[in-house]
């Protein structure tokens, strides 16, 4: 062969290997062009001083095509956020509870529709608050059925924790339910002496049901949560940097929460007594709606295991179908009062996510594709596992009151563009 067909097969060979690549590119929802517009996104954040520090991370069909961080973790000390910084991921603690919970589904110790006090005794025969009597005393009602697992994990068993109803928050609030030097069996036997605010399965109400799911893991599986929490899924996953309690050598890790002035903008530090309470100091309570501190890739390793339904490399966490059923949506259409549910979307709720399930109606609403799942924590923390793309997203910032800013959506439009209803086919 001479070397003018050699030369011309081998530049046939080197085009099709860019043409391949340039293809495998494009099909990627997160190409070049989104990577830099997640840059500019999140750099803007942090120039317009509405975050002092923001990290985000994707992977998609397995593989990391995804990071930056901007800005920094301790803004005053000039620390800057990285991959190493250790938040508080407040409610995304939640779906990491549901997980826990759903191990013990699979040994067969309950069913989602078994009755709570078949587990925990004192949640028999509660009670409904329906107001207050001429002489002040609460006015009860039996609740018309018993509270089930299902109620616990979608937020329909009626708990009136955090309620502002007048009468009834008086009560709750004397019982200082979560105590953090009582553990969740004592918090559980509070809980359980109050009234319910409404008739377990008659509306969604977000709160408290994730720290008795905490607890029902406690009494199923005969071990502290913590401790089962790290046997069960932060060890098998190599989740090294996740837990209620940072390590003393760690600590300096720790990014710090900001509080954003809704009226002037201005960004001020926390004390650092309030940021540092629930993750440097050792609590008798370890709730399970909240309270864990974790790492970008440490949450990520989370995220991914749920997109490989319930699997990440050899480990086994859930079974496909246990992933399945939690990011299905357990609400039916007769629930609807959803207290601020509507906000994050077109959603449903599974056990311990949202579920989306349809298309936004607008370019207002976070841009999402139907079948995702994904929640958030109060510092504007924010995940989701897109299945269809096989994408999943981590974004970390500590930022005070949830995400005014709007940097979830800008996120997310950053990711998959904003989006369009008139081409709403193409897009998902």
């Amino acid at each position: 062969m001479n070397r003018t067909i050699v030369a011309l097969l081998f530049g046939f060979v080197a085009l099709g290997a860019c043409q391949s690549a340039a293809s495998e590119n494009e099909a990627l929802v997160v190409n070049d062009a989104v990577k830099t517009r997640i840059d500019s996104t999140l750099k803007s954040f942090v120039d317009s001083a509405k975050v002092a520090g923001v990290s985000a991370l994707v992977f998609e069909k397995g593989k990391e095509v995804y990071f930056n961080a901007f800005g920094y973790a301790d803004r005053e000390a000039q620390v800057p956020f990285d991959r190493n910084s250790i938040v508080q991921i407040f409610s995304m603690t939640k779906p990491v509870t549901g997980v826990a919970l759903m191990t013990l589904y699979e040994k067969g110790l309950f069913q989602l529709d078994d009755p709570l006090e078949k587990y925990l005794p004192e949640y028999a025969d509660m009670k409904v608050f329906k107001g207050l009597d001429a002489k002040g005393n609460p006015i009860l009602e039996p609740a018309k059925r018993s509270i089930t697992v299902r109620d616990i994990t979608r937020h329909t068993a009626g708990f009136a924790h955090g309620t502002n109803i007048p009468g009834l928050a008086e009560i709750v609030n004397k019982a200082n339910v979560m105590d953090f030097s009582q553990p969740l069996s004592e918090m559980s036997k509070r809980l359980a002496s109050l009234p319910l605010a409404f008739h377990p399965g008659d509306e969604w109400s977000y709160g408290i049901c994730v720290d008795v799911q905490a607890y029902l893991v406690e009494k199923l599986s005969g071990k502290p949560f913590d401790q089962y929490l790290q046997e069960t899924i932060f060890t098998p996953l190599q989740m090294t940097n996740t837990g209620y309690l940072i390590p003393e050598a760690n600590r300096s890790k720790q990014a710090v929460v900001y509080f954003r002035d809704d009226n002037t903008g201005v960004l001020s530090r926390a004390p650092d007594s309030s940021w540092k309470f629930l993750n440097q100091i050792e609590h008798a309570l370890k709730p399970g709606g909240y309270g864990l501190a974790s790492t970008i890739d440490d949450y990520m390793k989370f995220a991914q295991m749920l997109v490989h339904k319930g699997k990440l490399g050899d480990v086994q966490i859930l079974k496909p179908e246990t992933v399945e059923l939690m990011a299905t949506n357990h609400l039916s259409d007769t629930i609807t009062k959803r207290s601020w549910l509507p906000s994050k979307g077109t959603v449903g709720f599974g056990i311990d996510f949202a579920v989306r399930t349809q298309p936004p109606v607008d370019q207002n609403e976070n841009h999402g594709i139907v079948g995702e799942f994904f929640w958030d924590g109060a510092a504007s923390t924010l995940f989701w596992v897109d299945p269809k793309n096989e994408l999943t997203a981590v974004l970390f910032t500590q930022l005070m009151p949830f995400d005014k800013v709007k940097l979830h959506k800008r996120f997310r439009n950053a990711i998959y563009g904003v989006y369009q209803p008139a081409t709403a086919s193409s897009t998902q």
